[in-house]
């Protein structure tokens, strides 16, 4: 379900089921169980996830179909590949039909909803009836197509009433939305990332490009994702990311009027068709729209290569692959020189990413041994590094260049004891260092400009516990936190607020609405950006055992979220651009992940590995 589809690969499950319906190509949902004539609906089993090629289609009521079989055909019929669900619908009565939203939300239940019969609700012979659908909540996606974690009991009524004139039962009553099992969703939904421009942040370099933002969110498989997905981003960033990004598209920009459907050309492009809100942007604005649509495209489908917008008969821009660099900037397109690790003798060293890599001495005072140190981040520019001493009290920040000294530290803790002190340093793509001060007498969370000045006390009003790590994504507007309380270590994702009003000295800088992106895990131990929306962790849920994982910001996880285990994880490192491969320290030193395969030894003695970041 992840947005990161590193490879083109898609895990599939279910093929058993799906093998058995290939010959006719597809699955008719309702009436193909036996059903009760009344009493309590069986759970509606969630339908195991088909190939590719499967489509599902969902059937209409038969005639005299009893209460049970009009309820069980239109949770059913929720599952099919209808787009308009023109056929649930028939499940209900014209009002209740013209009513129901089924876009507002999507529940999943940890398995298929269960009905049960509501004996006081009615009675069949009277004419209207009652169930009561039933679960474990997992997740919701809302009308922006956002997906949250969610838990707890799950309970709806289901109310049915028999037409006087035609004696035919239909639902009059229901919960607005729909509602599936985990594999139903698995199979219906899959994950997209929008893409909008960091509001108040610009990349580092002589070239200012605005940043470019990911924006996950869940669109029907097999119902034309591409069109659902260039609406959506066309009607804005979600709620959580909206106070911290920007569209470049005007407001009230739609696809042009009679356009249903949109397909690439021979040549990998896509022409859009826009209304006429859009049919007087300047040149510089229509390339960032283009960038916006190329981007997302590209996270749908990697085929597209170019995108060209349109108003009425006229052509706005056209913007391809190769040049899209130019206009914004992505983390998952910031390709690392080097990988960096923490050697036996605690010094900053690096070497190319693969299995026949040397090591490099890293030039500067951070990789000659003048401190002993026991963590250490580098600018993305990888002009740059900060360095954590092994007692973790001090902080330096250093320029690589050959005789450059350290100087005094940037930051100092007073905590009692190593793990009262500072965390690994973290920047973010626009040059600024971030660090969290586990004091327990002054914990705080710290952002210093440029790597240096006076730190910037970061707000946290709905932290609930203490910082023990510390990850910002390049783009500068979300942060990864794994927060501590109870003995329990959970990642936390929150987003960036940055306010600098004229004549201040330093800005007002908060992290707002933390949200778990691991609601299954209750011991993380290490973490790394992945990708534009995606982390790699390091955790184990409760009673289990040890393992790696994919995660997505929003607290999804991706088809092939599990890889192999290791043991005593220390650190993992990898990369926002996919194609960098996967590391790790442990107590067997510096591991790697090659693409297939199990973890491999690189070196015998390292305890921290990290890409720049």
């Amino acid at each position: 379900m992840g947005a990161e589809r590193e490879g083109d690969t898609r895990t599939r499950r279910g093929r058993g089921r799906a093998t058995a319906y290939a010959a006719c190509g597809v699955v008719l949902l309702a009436g193909c169980a036996s059903m009760p004539d009344n009493g309590d609906l069986r759970g509606v089993e969630s339908t195991p996830r088909q190939e590719t090629q499967v489509r599902v289609f969902a059937m209409p009521p038969r005639e005299d179909a009893p209460p049970s079989e009009i309820v069980q055909g239109f949770l059913e019929a929720l599952t099919s590949d209808d787009p308009t669900f023109s056929t649930a619908r028939q499940y209900l009565t014209p009002q209740a039909a013209r009513t129901w939203q089924p876009e507002q939300s999507t529940t999943v239940l940890a398995d298929g909803p269960e009905a049960e019969a509501d004996r006081s609700g009615g009675r069949v012979e009277g004419g209207d009836f009652s169930f009561t659908l039933t679960g474990t909540r997992v997740a919701t996606v809302d009308g922006q197509q956002s997906y949250s974690p969610a838990d707890g009991n799950y309970g709806q009524i289901v109310h049915l009433v028999r037409d006087k004139k035609s004696e035919q039962w239909r639902i009059d009553a229901l919960p607005q939305g729909v509602v599936m099992g985990t594999s139903d969703f698995e199979r219906n939904y899959m994950s997209v990332n929008k893409y909008y421009f960091a509001s108040t942040t610009t990349t580092v370099g002589s070239t200012r490009r605005p940043a470019a933002v990911a924006d996950p969110v869940y669109v029907r498989e097999r119902v034309d994702p591409t069109t659902q997905v260039v609406r959506s981003l066309l009607g804005g960033p979600t709620s959580w990311l909206r106070p911290v990004v920007r569209s470049s598209f005007p407001t009230g920009t739609e696809l042009a009027k009679g356009v249903t459907a949109l397909t690439p050309d021979d040549q990998n492009k896509l022409t859009v068709p826009l209304n006429d809100k859009a049919e007087n942007v300047g040149h510089a604005k229509c390339d960032e729209m283009a960038a916006q649509l190329l981007f997302t495209l590209q996270s749908l489908t990697p085929v597209v290569e170019e995108v060209e917008l349109r108003a009425g008969d006229t052509r706005l821009c056209s913007l391809s692959e190769n040049r899209s660099a130019t206009v914004a900037a992505r983390g998952s397109e910031d390709h690392p020189g080097y990988l960096y690790y923490i050697d036996g003798e605690h010094r900053l060293a690096r070497m190319s990413s693969g299995e026949d890599a040397n090591p490099d001495p890293v030039p500067g005072a951070l990789g000659d041994g003048t401190k002993a140190l026991r963590s250490v981040a580098v600018a993305h520019d990888e002009h740059m590094a900060a360095g954590v001493t092994i007692d973790g009290k001090t902080l330096y920040v250093g320029s690589m260049v050959t005789g450059s000294s350290l100087g005094e530290p940037v930051l100092r803790s007073t905590g009692a004891t190593e793990s009262d002190r500072l965390t690994a340093p973290s920047w973010d793509g626009q040059g600024d260092l971030w660090v969290a001060d586990r004091n327990p007498d002054a914990p705080r969370l710290l952002l210093l400009q440029k790597g240096g000045g006076t730190p910037v006390v970061v707000r946290t009003p709905s932290l609930d516990g203490r910082i023990n790590a510390v990850r910002v994504a390049a783009d500068g507007v979300r942060i990864a936190l794994v927060v501590e309380k109870d003995g329990k270590q959970t990642l936390l994702i929150g987003r960036i607020e940055r306010d600098q009003k004229p004549g201040e000295q330093q800005p007002s800088v908060s992290v707002q609405e933390l949200r778990s992106a691991t609601p299954e895990l209750e011991q993380v131990t290490a973490v790394s950006w992945a990708g534009d929306s995606r982390l790699v962790v390091v955790g184990r849920e409760s009673g289990g055992v040890e393992q790696v994982q994919y995660v997505q910001s929003d607290g999804s996880v991706p088809e092939a979220g599990t890889l192999p285990g290791l043991t005593e994880v220390q650190s993992i490192a990898a990369s926002e651009d996919s194609e960098a491969p996967l590391f790790a320290t442990s107590k067997n030193g510096l591991l790697w992940l090659p693409g297939g395969s199990g973890w491999r030894t690189l070196k015998e003695t390292a305890s921290a590995v990290f890409y720049p970041g």
